[in-house]
C-alpha cells in the first residue's frame, strides 16, 4: 500500500446497523448471498415466511457494507447497491454504515478484497479449519485501512471500475463463444432422423433425498443456472441456517433441476467439479440409465432453448415466477432418443469441446488474476 496514505482503524469507519424484521407467514422474502473473492452479491429465490420459518432475517439498505461472518476471510465482502435495497439477509450478514466524511464506501470494499486487506481480515477470523473461521466483529478495529483524501479515493475507484469494465467485456465475449460452441452438439441432435420418441421415465430414475441435516454441520450446495448454463457451486451453509430436514447428495452424471425455474432452462447434468455437493428437496435429482442414453445427450437436449416451452406447459402455477415442474410431470415428458451411432458421435464432439472449455476456464482465470493485479496496483498508488 502507498506509504504516503494515513492508516485509519476500520472501527472508526464502520458502524454496525442491523434492522431485524418480523417474518410473516404469507409474505414473501428474498434473501441475498455474497460470492467469495470480492465477486459481489447474488439474489436468492423469493420464499414465503412459512418457508423461512423461525430463521431471523434483517433488512438490507443501499450503501450497507456487509462482511459475511463465515466467509469474510475468503472475500465474501460487498457493498449493497440499489438492487439490494429492501432485500434480506440472515444473521450471518451483518450490515454496517460507513462514515462517509472520511471514507468512500466502494473504496473501502475494494481495499478489503485486496490480498493485504484479506490478510488482515483473516487474522480476525479465528477457527481451527478454513470452513469454521468466523469473523470476530469486536476485533474490527484491529484492521487498518490506508486512507487518502476523499477526492483521491473516488479517483482510484473510478479508475478501477474503468479497467474492470474492460475485463468484464472480455469475459462477456468468452461467454458468447461458449454459447456458440453449444450450437454444434445441438445441431447433431436436431439432424438425427433415425431417433424415436420415448418418455423420460424410461431413461431416468428419481432419487430420494439421502442426507439427514445436522444443525452443526456445513453443507456445500450446488445450484442450476437458468438459460441452459449448467450446474454450479453455490452457497455453503450450516445446517441451522435453513429449514430443510433432508437434502439430496448429487453425483457426477446425475440430472437435476429446480422445480421453480425449470421452465426457464435451469436443467443439467452434474459435472465432475460438483460431485458430492447437495441440493434441497426443491431440486429433483435423477439417476440416468446410461445403457439407454448418454448423460451428454440428455444434457444437451435440455440446455436447448427450443425445448423450454414444453417445460413451461408442464409447470403448474399462474404466476410466471411460481410455476413448478413436478418430478412426475417431468417423467411423463417425451424426448426424441437419438440412435446409438448419433449418441456416440455427439459424446465424442462434446468431449472435444470440453477440452476447449477447459482452455477457456484457464484464460478466464488469467483474466481474474489480472483483475486482482489491478486492485494491487491501485492501492499501491500506481494507477
Amino acid at each position: 500500500m502507498s506509504a504516503a496514505w494515513p492508516q485509519v482503524s476500520l472501527g472508526e469507519l464502520l458502524r454496525l446497523e442491523r434492522r431485524p424484521v418480523d417474518v410473516i407467514a404469507d409474505h414473501e422474502y428474498q434473501e441475498i448471498g455474497i460470492f467469495s473473492y470480492g465477486r459481489g452479491i447474488f439474489h436468492k429465490r423469493p420464499r414465503s415466511g412459512l418457508e423461512v420459518g423461525d430463521k431471523a432475517l434483517f433488512l438490507m439498505k443501499e450503501g450497507d457494507v456487509i462482511l459475511q461472518i463465515t466467509f469474510a476471510w475468503e472475500g465474501a465482502i460487498a457493498l449493497c447497491s440499489k438492487a439490494e435495497d429492501g432485500l434480506y439477509g440472515s444473521v450471518r450478514y451483518p450490515t454496517f454504515r460507513v462514515d462517509e466524511t472520511q471514507c468512500f464506501p466502494p473504496f473501502l470494499v475494494r481495499y478489503l478484497c485486496t490480498k493485504e486487506g484479506l490478510e488482515q481480515i483473516g487474522r480476525i477470523c479465528p477457527g481451527s479449519a478454513g470452513r469454521n473461521r468466523v469473523l470476530a466483529l469486536k476485533r474490527l478495529p484491529e484492521v487498518m485501512i490506508p486512507l487518502p483524501a476523499l477526492e483521491e479515493q473516488r479517483r482510484i475507484v473510478a479508475k478501477i471500475e474503468e479497467l474492470v469494465a474492460r475485463l468484464r467485456l472480455v469475459q462477456a465475449l468468452r461467454r458468447e463463444t461458449a454459447h456458440g460452441v453449444l450450437a454444434i452438439p445441438r445441431s447433431i441432435l436436431s439432424s438425427d432422423s433415425s431417433g424415436h420418441f420415448v418418455r423420460l421415465r424410461d431413461l431416468v430414475r428419481l432419487r430420494a433425498p439421502d442426507v439427514v441435516v445436522q444443525p452443526d454441520q456445513q453443507y456445500q450446495f450446488a445450484g442450476v443456472y437458468s438459460f441452459g448454463r449448467g450446474i454450479f457451486r453455490s452457497v455453503n451453509k450450516m445446517g441451522n441456517e435453513f429449514s430443510y430436514r433432508k437434502l439430496t447428495r448429487v453425483h457426477q452424471g446425475n440430472f437435476v433441476y429446480p422445480k421453480l425455474m425449470a421452465w426457464e432452462g435451469a436443467l443439467g447434468v452434474v459435472p465432475p467439479d460438483c460431485d458430492g455437493m447437495v441440493v434441497s428437496t426443491e431440486f429433483p435429482v435423477f439417476e440416468i440409465d446410461e445403457t439407454a442414453i448418454a448423460p451428454e445427450v440428455l444434457d444437451i437436449h435440455f440446455r436447448s432453448p427450443e425445448v423450454w416451452p414444453s417445460l413451461s406447459g408442464q409447470s403448474g402455477g399462474t404466476n410466471v415466477r411460481r410455476r413448478r415442474l413436478n418430478p412426475q410431470d417431468f417423467l411423463n415428458l417425451q424426448m426424441k432418443l437419438p440412435s446409438k451411432a448419433t449418441q456416440s458421435h455427439l459424446v465424442g464432439v462434446v468431449r472435444g469441446l470440453t477440452k476447449v472449455s477447459k482452455l477457456q476456464v484457464k484464460t478466464t482465470a488469467e483474466v481474474e488474476a489480472l483483475g486482482r493485479a489491478i486492485l494491487d496496483r491501485a492501492f499501491k498508488g500506481e494507477l
